[in-house]
């Protein structure tokens, strides 16, 4: 099943299409925030509107994508993604961090203030 775009629950950050795209996106970004999500998952529409925010807040100086993981188990199963959702934080393509499940703005807003830092 290819994600619905215009599927407004799971918000306006654009979906990452196949692992060629992201591991371009990794090479080319110095921070990259990746929302590993499904579009029939509940918590991760909770959670799409905060990467929306965070998009909005720091998209001068961080990408924001989501990666339905449906479409792309090969990324799951390289970065050991059991459990939706999950961010993952990069910095020069390396993780750095992922955080899992449903979480206050705050805490992805702080994860990317110290990758920008």
């Amino acid at each position: 099943m290819t994600p619905d775009f215009g599927d407004a629950d799971m918000g306006t950050v654009p979906f990452i299409q196949d692992e060629t795209e992201f591991d371009t996106l990794l090479a080319n970004e110095s921070i990259l925030v990746v929302d590993c999500t499904a579009t029939w998952c509940g918590p991760c529409k909770v959670v799409a509107p905060l990467m929306d925010q965070l998009a909005d807040e720091y998209g001068d100086r961080i990408k924001v994508f989501k990666l339905d993981l449906d479409e792309n188990k090969p990324v799951a199963k390289r970065f050991a993604i059991k459990s939706i959702p999950a961010i993952m934080l990069f910095k020069q393509g390396e993780l750095i961090q992922t955080l899992v499940g449903v979480k206050p703005y705050t805490v992805f807003s702080t994860a990317v203030k110290e990758l920008i830092a």
